[in-house]
């Protein structure tokens, strides 16, 4: 078993969470994000950078656990992970990530699963706030970390799925990182238009091309 899969794959994922980024239901929540950090980096960028990296990697941590849990599974069933079932299966769901991401029905967890209100703003309340968003995954994120996570589940190494989920979430972190240490920075983002939804749609097909791809591969192997 290899440590990691392919560079490509991280630098697929990184540019991925870019995107998510800049999908309708997470790019308003940006300026929201930077209000508590900026809160409590009082003007300073450096403080303001630290802050960010805390929150986002609270999150990437969140997502890492996920990652090695869909690992972990799949590995617990053995010989079902390649079996050409599996991938059926994770073909099926893929797809319909993909298609709620084009709004024909919609995927989000549950409304009780909310952020605790933190007061402090110091460095470990903010991590423990990215710890805790990390599982608040808008109806926009939910097929696409699902997809991943599917993804992962047939897969039989522990430390590619976590890295993997961590080069994911700070890939959609970037831009918050970048806000919430350069304010000037929030200020030059483009306004929410129709290019969000493109996006969304982009990543749409994109998902029901992989989800093709698992359940021709699950054909091929019965």
């Amino acid at each position: 078993m290899t440590l990691s899969g392919s560079p490509l794959d991280y630098l697929i994922v990184f540019l991925g969470g870019i995107l998510v980024s800049f999908t309708p239901c997470v790019y308003p929540l940006i300026p929201i994000s930077v209000a508590y950090i900026g809160a409590g980096s009082s003007g300073s960028k450096k403080r303001g950078l630290f802050l960010s990296l805390a929150y986002v990697t609270g999150i990437a941590i969140t997502y890492s656990l996920l990652g090695i849990a869909a690992v972990a599974t799949g590995a617990f069933f053995g010989k079902a992970s390649s079996n050409p079932v599996t991938f059926l299966a994770v073909g099926i769901i893929i797809i319909l990530f993909g298609l709620s991401m084009l709004d024909l029905f919609v995927l989000a967890l549950p409304q009780f699963i909310r952020p605790a209100p933190l007061k402090k703003k110091n460095y470990f309340s903010t991590f423990v706030l990215g710890l805790t968003s990390g599982l608040i995954v808008s109806p926009c994120l939910t097929p696409v970390l699902g997809a991943i996570l599917a993804y992962l589940s047939t897969r039989k190494n522990i430390i590619y799925g976590a890295t993997l989920l961590f080069s994911f979430a700070y890939g959609m972190g970037l831009v918050l990182i970048l806000a919430g240490t350069f304010s000037s920075f929030l200020l030059s983002l483009p306004k929410s238009a129709k290019w969000m939804s493109r996006i969304k749609k982009i990543f749409a097909f994109a998902l029901i091309l992989i989800g093709l791809y698992f359940i021709f591969t699950a054909i091929r192997r019965f």
